[in-house]
């Protein structure tokens, strides 16, 4: 029995140790990097998924496609029958002819086969599948990007967010010191009682920013956890903090003519229109000579020990004489073709377009950012001075709350900055195409 109670006490301390171990293992944060959160959004997000299917639909339509036009088909037939039949139905009749005559049975089987020599539509139709598959790696090399480009937002958005909570807490801490030294300073004597009422409001006022600032990292997380394909409990640390790292801004000229041979929704609307035109000729085709070759063997018999072996071999050309469906087809075809020829030139402009707005945005982010390191270091030795002032008794606190305030208003204008200038990175890494590769690049993480 000691032994008993002996154990059950220790089992009693020890469960909630190794609860306590167990909370702290599933409490530590999960630390993201861009990349890291890049490679799992591409692997979860929905948009992504569907694309690849989609390619994958391609892929079994240029197959079929293939086997129509190019590949044999053979097939195997066998059958056992017993029947009877009536002469008189087919005109024969005699006297002393019964009517009908059976029942008697017989057996078969063959082997089939059918292959096309000459199929110019059919093999058009293949070459247009073809283009049609290559879009469709297009299109999905497109959604990968569009993807890239928008977990970088929510992940910038993180960042910015973050940075946000850190100034907030260190008004925070400035403005408690703030409020213990006019404290000090009125129990000496040599601050009135307005100036520790004016550090209590500046205190409680920076601590309901950070309030504000910190639910609202917390929800950029969520944010980005959940276009992650991650629950949303998972605990969430960013790896990379906020920082302004300079890019060497590069020509227009340059860009717009390699966007143009990498940009995949480009790439796309110039597959589609190849394979319109692989169906335009597909079309003009139908009216082309079809030239095929077929035949069978096997055995036949009236039992299964009589069986024979017979087949046949044949070649075969047809043609089409008459066929209104073509006109009908041919319109079709050529609207298309001039819809995507619009789309097509459109896009191209929208990409030199996007090009452009990128690189002026990027220069102005770049010249805003020198604006705000500057304003920040004025407002940090305006805060010093003011807290020096009033240490010394020269002036009240006044002068440090509106300092405080005018720094805080600086570090959200280099907030600012700096985000704009990362974000006009990520639209120019979309806009020349290569997205993935060209964000790692202009972030100096190839």
């Amino acid at each position: 029995m000691k032994y008993s109670l002996r154990s059950v006490a220790i089992l009693s301390l020890a469960i909630p140790i190794f609860g306590a171990i167990s909370t702290a293992q599933a409490a530590t944060p999960y630390r993201l990097t861009l990349r890291d959160s890049i490679q799992k959004a591409l692997q979860a997000n929905l948009n992504v998924l569907v694309a690849d299917t989609r390619v994958e639909e391609a892929q079994g339509t240029r197959m079929r496609r293939l086997s129509a036009a190019l590949l044999p088909r053979v097939r195997v037939q066998s059958y056992a029958n017993l029947q009877n039949r009536s002469l008189s139905a087919f005109g024969i009749s005699a006297p002393g002819f019964p009517n009908v005559v059976g029942p008697f049975s017989n057996y078969d089987f063959r082997f089939y086969a059918d292959q096309n020599i000459v199929d110019l539509q059919s093999y058009r139709g293949l070459k247009a599948s073809e283009r049609a598959l290559d879009a469709g790696k297009m299109d999905y090399q497109d959604a990968r990007d569009l993807i890239v480009r928008a977990i970088a937002s929510l992940y910038l958005n993180a960042q910015s967010a973050a940075a946000r909570t850190h100034a907030a807490q260190s008004r925070v801490t400035d403005s408690d010191v703030l409020y213990k030294l006019a404290k000090d300073k009125h129990d000496a004597g040599t601050a009135t009682g307005v100036d520790v009422l004016r550090s209590q409001v500046q205190l409680a006022n920076d601590k309901q920013a950070l309030l504000v600032a910190q639910n609202q990292y917390k929800q950029a997380l969520l944010a980005l956890a959940h276009n992650l394909g991650m629950s949303p409990s998972t605990p969430l640390e960013l790896a990379e903090p906020l920082r302004y790292q300079p890019l060497t801004e590069p020509q227009a000229e340059s860009l717009v003519p390699s966007a143009l041979l990498a940009r995949p929704d480009y790439l796309s609307l110039a597959s589609q229109r190849q394979g319109l035109v692989e169906q335009q000729r597909a079309s003009h085709a139908r009216y082309f000579p079809k030239l095929s070759i077929n035949g069978n063997y096997g055995g036949i018999g009236r039992s299964i020990g009589g069986v024979q072996g017979t087949g046949i071999i044949q070649g075969q050309i047809d043609f089409t004489v008459f066929d209104r469906d073509r006109s009908g087809e041919a319109q079709e075809l050529a609207s298309r073709l001039k819809r995507i020829d619009d789309q097509i030139t459109d896009l191209s402009r929208g990409i030199e377009e996007e090009i452009h707005e990128a690189l002026l945005n990027l220069e102005s982010a770049a010249e805003q950012v020198a604006v705000a390191q500057e304003g920040q270091t004025l407002a940090t030795r305006e805060l010093e001075l003011a807290q020096d002032r009033f240490q010394s008794g020269t002036a009240n606190n006044v002068e440090v709350v509106t300092a405080q305030d005018e720094l805080a208003r600086a570090e959200e204008n280099y907030i600012l900055a700096v985000s704009s200038h990362a974000d006009a990175k990520f639209a120019l890494a979309r806009a020349v195409g290569d997205t993935e590769k060209n964000i790692g690049q202009y972030l100096g993480n190839p």
